[in-house]
């Protein structure tokens, strides 16, 4: 108790005093730090330069790192408040061991010989593929190529993926079958210099908000937003295209049939650097401009102008994210993205790309060197070549390379509830919010033998199942790289010191390789995060993605570079794939995919009349473990909220602001506000995301597309009703 305020002889002036600072001027004196620290934002996929001002050891302060490339100046409202997450209450400091039935403060050596020792036991007695290990897209490059080495050399199992299979894996798949390998092809840049941009299913301004200035500094661009909301980014369209929901496949391949069919197309590009063409258009004659309209509620008019716009472009830039991705179509969708943009020659030039905006921060990282749906540097896991290239520079025996991709995320989770995963390890991610149809899940941790969770955090519903729980260092506490969507290589900063016992996932999967005795090994020599990098660079020269150019030095004075740069080379303007129409197929020709449109798989019906939408908002990150800690933003978003059209409301007799439930055949999510508005559509409700609190995903279904994996999050059937009604 502080008895001066208590008597009122405190006024808290050192509280609140201000002092004068050299950039900002008049300010907080306890946020005026004594130096700044350059680094990468640690949320979304943009891949922001930030500064971290440390004052007396603590992170007090954030600010754009004005040399950085990405940024120009500017952060979002999540960028600028990032510092706080560092000192936040809910920071996992501990090792924690459940004994007893409760989790009590251990050692790191009893932790980790306890997490090797369970491991071990469950592996010999149900083989090594009964451990699973689902990791994130929010580690540095260095700290997903060493676990990845960890998981499938070291504790010997297949069945390893990440939370990115819940969001980018359809991008992933598609670009593979389309171009022959996974990266996006283009830059930001191209969305200054496109004079046609589509964007479909990305809401930049909620989601990317610092890509908006891209957009905005293009006077001469036509800006179409294919989306089923009036999102802030549909708000800022030229035209937007208000299509029902997963519709989009139907639209592309509409606007494909108009283009073949008034000779919109580049076919001396088709003709020289794709394969398929004569099936596509024989497949495409279905998707006549009615059938599209009957499909999409957009009327022939609209896509035709639509298809002639892009067609006609000198340059056109088609963009997405999750409105794509999260579709069981979702592969076939991005498909028929690159369909148009390889039919039209828009790949591999300024301004010209079908481009995926990524989701976390370092999404790009893991698909790059995770060794998770494909091998480190794009390999594949059905190439000899490949796998023994590796076995050379790891200095191993070929046959300890996989020769196919171990279980996907929803198929772990699945083996799970089968009783075929006895032990998972969870990594920085937080499932009990972020899974859909969440008694599916429930269901699988309840059968484990043994659960570890390593996180930065605790509480989180997912650390509180744990058996065992591992503190993480965070942004700010380690040092690494992260690699953004348009494949820019940013260098990640330390400013502080881990949180009491916290330590950096590398440092964590080094010290398990002692204890599965082989560091030396897997890991010869390395002591520090570079010398990750260093073998990195190693593994991806003379590949796709080849870092091999790339040094800590280079990044420190470039800001950021981008993928590919070989060794030696200098680091100059914007790169782009595909420019010289060579692709990463066996006869260097993209494939063009004849993918067909299907009906979302689960259709309203009477007793669940709405069709459920899901998504983000700008203050809030994922299951906001980290955001939530941060005032500002908290107070800016505290709840969850469901959208629906008023003409709906009043069929229902719900009024704005009401609590109402959002049920679904798999459960019931209670006591959410309800807002009325046109954003959207009659027949639709929206709801975010974020909050654990009133989970979504209690009534989102677990169905997924069949290739990549990924959940089908954008579209289920439900009801509302007033909270109480039938409770």
């Amino acid at each position: 108790m502080n008895w001066k305020r208590t008597l009122g002889l405190d006024n808290l002036s050192e509280e609140y005093a201000f002092a004068r600072d050299e950039s900002t001027g008049y300010t907080s004196a306890k946020k005026i730090p004594d130096h700044w620290v350059p680094t990468t934002c640690g949320y979304c996929s943009v891949g922001c330069g930030i500064e971290i001002g440390v004052k007396d050891g603590r992170a007090v302060a954030s600010r754009p790192f004005a040399a950085h490339p990405v940024n120009r100046g500017k952060l979002c409202p999540k960028g600028l408040s990032e510092h706080y997450i560092i000192q936040a209450e809910n920071r996992a400091k501990y090792p924690l061991l459940r004994q007893n039935g409760k989790l009590v403060r251990v050692s790191w050596d009893e932790a980790l010989s306890v997490m090797v020792e369970r491991f071990r036991a469950t592996q010999n007695a149900y083989g090594a593929e009964s451990l699973g290990v689902l990791s994130t897209g929010q580690l540095v490059t260095e700290e997903f190529y060493t676990l990845g080495k960890l998981v499938q050399l070291g504790f010997g199992t297949s069945n390893y993926d990440g939370n990115t299979t819940l969001c980018m894996a359809s991008a992933v798949s598609g670009y593979k079958l389309s171009f022959g390998s996974d990266g996006p092809p283009g830059a930001y840049e191209d969305m200054e210099r496109a004079d046609v941009v589509l964007l479909i299913g990305a809401n930049l301004a909620d989601n990317h908000p610092i890509l908006c200035q891209y957009l905005e500094s293009n006077r001469h661009k036509t800006l179409i937003v294919a989306d089923p909301r009036v999102s802030k980014t549909a708000m800022m369209a030229d035209i937007h295209l208000p299509l029902q929901p997963r519709s989009d496949l139907a639209l592309l391949n509409g606007i494909a049939h108009v283009l073949i069919r008034y000779n919109l197309i580049d076919r001396e590009y088709v003709n020289k650097h794709t394969a398929g063409f004569a099936q596509l258009e024989h497949f495409l004659e279905a998707y006549t401009p009615d059938r599209v309209a009957e499909i999409t509620g957009l009327s022939e008019e609209i896509i035709f102008k639509t298809a002639l716009l892009y067609g006609r472009a000198k340059a056109g830039f088609i963009g997405w994210t999750m409105g794509v991705n999260h579709s069981t179509l979702g592969t076939a969708t991005v498909n028929a993205i690159c369909n148009l943009a390889l039919l039209t020659g828009h790949i591999g030039r300024a301004g010209a790309s079908p481009f995926s905006i990524t989701g976390q921060c370092n999404a790009m990282g893991t698909r790059e060197a995770g060794f998770a749906s494909s091998l480190p540097g794009y390999r594949k896991f059905d190439s000899s070549q490949d796998r023994a290239e590796l076995a050379s520079i790891w200095g191993v025996e070929e046959t300890r390379i996989p020769t196919k991709r171990g279980l996907a995320y929803p198929d772990i989770i699945e083996a799970a509830v089968a009783k075929k995963i006895r032990a998972l390890w969870i990594i920085a991610t937080n499932p009990l919010v972020s899974y859909p149809n969440q008694d599916v899940l429930r269901h699988a941790l309840s059968n484990l033998d043994f659960l570890v969770v390593q996180d930065g955090y605790h509480p989180t519903p997912t650390t509180e199942l744990a058996d065992l729980m591992l503190p993480a260092a965070i942004w700010g506490e380690k040092e690494g790289t992260y690699t953004n969507s348009e494949r820019r290589v940013s260098k990640v900063n330390q400013a502080v010191e881990p949180q009491c016992e916290a330590r950096s996932d590398f440092d964590i999967f080094l010290l398990l390789a002692e204890k599965l005795g082989c560091r030396d090994e897997l890991y010869p020599g390395w002591t520090t995060v570079e010398d990750a990098f260093n073998e990195w660079r190693r593994v991806s020269q003379g590949r796709l993605c080849d870092y091999s150019g790339i040094t800590y030095a280079l990044l420190a004075e470039h800001g950021a570079i981008q993928w590919p740069l070989t060794e030696g080379a200098k680091p100059a303007g914007t790169s782009r794939l595909y420019s010289d129409g060579q692709f990463q197929t066996p006869d260097g020709r993209a494939k063009l995919v004849c993918a067909d449109w299907t009906p979302f798989p689960e259709q309203p019906t009477a007793p669940y009349p709405l069709v459920l939408n899901t998504g983000r908002t700008v203050e809030h990150w994922h299951t906001r473990t980290k955001t939530r800690e941060v005032p500002i933003l908290e107070r800016l978003s505290p709840r969850a909220w469901l959208e629906m059209n008023p003409r709906d409301a009043k069929l229902l007799g719900l009024r704005s602001h009401d609590a109402v439930d959002i049920v679904s055949r798999r459960g019931r999510v209670r006591a959410v506000e309800l807002r009325l508005t046109e954003i959207t559509a009659p027949g639709q409700v929206f709801m975010p995301f974020h909050f654990a609190e009133t989970n979504v995903n209690e009534v989102t279904q677990d169905a997924f597309d069949p290739i990549s994996r990924e959940p089908n999050y954008k579209q289920c059937a439900v009801r509302v009703e007033r909270s109480g009604a039938n409770a």
